[in-house]
């Protein structure tokens, strides 16, 4: 190497020496800064609504294991009183029967409602599809209203007969274990509505959460009414 290039490569400038390290370099900083992946905007969402669905589900969960131990404090009460002395059997009215119909049959048509909304995702929504499946819903809101009014049409028929909240101690806890479930169904019946006003607005993924939360409450109405229906039956 000559004496002049060792002295021009030493004697260059800070200038000239800071724009061939930019030169050489930034090719090199472009290249990584490309391969760098690129944090999508909807990833914060998706987590949110993740967030929301279990939270809905821990909550519905929660509220069904309340609504158990007080049925189940209710049915230990009716036993010891039953043990007591003193129990009469009355005839329970037949309309509850129909109600149990009614209310086994609103079970189905939400799960069809399920089947129609959540068939396909973006592109494959079918508008008609969602259109039955909020026909299907509304199926369901109806037959629940139709439960209720059987339920009080079962207080009319006792009251007929004579029976009323204070007669006895057997028709004391029909009208108590009837009572509490119709107010559990209204609680349903509220979120039925609250779903399908939901739907109306719109069909993301979001509203799967309510739907599922919602459904696993009323089948659970549905349960707990054959569960009363089996003590009723055989206890009053």
């Amino acid at each position: 190497m000559t004496r002049e290039a060792v002295v021009s490569g030493t004697m260059r400038s800070p200038k000239d020496r800071e724009t061939m390290a930019s030169t050489t370099y930034s090719p090199v900083e472009a290249q990584t800064s490309a391969q760098e992946p690129v944090a999508s905007p909807h990833v914060p969402q998706a987590r949110a609504r993740s967030a929301a669905a279990e939270a809905s589900r821990s909550g519905i969960w929660v509220g069904i294991f309340a609504i158990t131990m007080s049925f189940a404090a209710f049915t230990s009460a009716l036993y010891v009183r039953e043990g007591a002395g003193g129990w009469t059997h009355l005839a329970l009215p037949s309309v509850i029967y129909a109600n149990t119909l009614v209310l086994l049959i609103s079970s189905l048509t939400l799960e069809i409602s399920r089947r129609f909304l959540f068939a396909g995702t973006g592109a494959d929504l079918d508008s008609r599809k969602i259109a039955r499946g909020m026909g299907w819903l509304a199926a369901t809101l109806g037959l629940g209203l139709v439960f209720v009014t059987g339920q009080y049409e079962a207080w009319r028929q006792l009251a007929a007969r004579g029976l009323y909240l204070a007669t006895n101690p057997n028709s004391s806890f029909f009208y108590v274990l009837t009572g509490m479930h119709v107010l559990h169904v209204l609680g349903g019946i509220a979120a039925l509505v609250y779903l399908i006003c939901r739907l109306f607005a719109s069909l993301p993924d979001s509203r799967r959460s309510a739907f599922d939360a919602t459904a696993i409450y009323w089948h659970f109405m549905g349960a707990l009414w054959l569960y009363l229906l089996f003590v009723l039956s055989t206890k009053i």
